[in-house]
């Protein structure tokens, strides 16, 4: 199959017309799949004025909304930043037995359903059917249907990306620049913040971007756990769904338009890290 779809590249490309033809096709088929989407989501948001677009985006269901999706992406964000550089670094600078298994282990919430992961989290903490579920509850500690559960999911999977755009980047630093420096009396903090760490940051923050941007526009795995309780546990995305439903399309393209906002604001900032690390 592979070889027939590259000698029929092959012979388009050898026509006069071949190569705009396929630039055709595939710019048509960019903007039927991407780009026309994106558009209607703006254009149903402000279908019916910007009066209807500020109402959809400010009851108190949807404030609400915002800040806890807010709140979630700013707790997961520091927490994903330290655990994913400290590992990043282990696996760069130490050999040891199950790196490999390690490495593994990081990338598996990158293969695991969003849903088996709402799953897995209440088999853990529920409080009727979860392995901790009865010492939760003696406590008076709630964790499914409840914001920790919603951060503990956030964290399951957005871990990879620091880990993943920081371990390249050290890997490719060496380790001279870090041996010299501690050779000149450096301690181990000074060389990362002076050494390492301005070697890392533009890998760093692209990962803090991807991180976010997933934190904030995570679905199936916080829908699970959070019980989608209107104006308790409801993220930003759920409150889409929950209006949307209820035949609030205003409403839900309006809040969907956020979110679309927040995407490509962070589209943006990947690709000007990019152009940045390069030079």
């Amino acid at each position: 199959m592979k070889f027939f779809i590259k000698q029929v590249k092959a012979t388009l490309q050898s026509l006069p017309w071949g190569r705009y033809l396929l630039i055709t096709f595939g710019l048509s088929f960019l903007a039927i799949a991407v780009v026309f989407p994106l558009l209607n989501i703006f254009y149903q948001a402000f279908a019916n004025g910007i009066e209807a677009y500020w109402a959809g985006v400010t009851t108190p269901e949807a404030r609400h909304a915002i800040f806890l999706t807010v709140a979630i992406a700013l707790v997961s964000l520091p927490i994903n930043i330290g655990f994913g550089v400290l590992l990043a670094w282990i696996l760069a600078r130490h050999s040891f037995p199950g790196k490999v298994l390690l490495l593994g282990i990081i990338d598996l919430p990158l293969a695991i359903s969003p849903t088996v992961v709402g799953l897995m989290f209440i088999l853990l903490f529920s409080h009727t059917a979860g392995i901790f579920g009865s010492w939760l509850e003696t406590a008076n500690i709630d964790v499914i249907f409840a914001l920790p559960g919603m951060i503990l999911t956030t964290l399951f999977v957005t871990f990879p990306f620091v880990a993943r755009e920081v371990l390249p980047a050290l890997q490719n630093m060496g380790l001279e620049e870090e041996e010299a420096a501690k050779t000149l009396g450096a301690n181990s903090w000074q060389t990362f913040w002076r050494v390492t760490f301005p070697s890392i940051r533009w890998a760093l923050l692209y990962g803090v971007l991807i991180c976010t941007s997933r934190a904030i526009g995570e679905f199936g795995a916080v829908s699970v756990v959070s019980g989608k309780l209107i104006g308790q546990t409801n993220t930003l995305t759920l409150h889409v769904e929950q209006v949307y439903t209820e035949y609030q399309t205003v409403a839900a393209f309006a809040c969907a338009s956020l979110l679309a906002v927040m995407g490509l604001l962070s589209l943006v900032g990947q690709e000007l890290l990019r152009t940045k690390d390069k030079q």
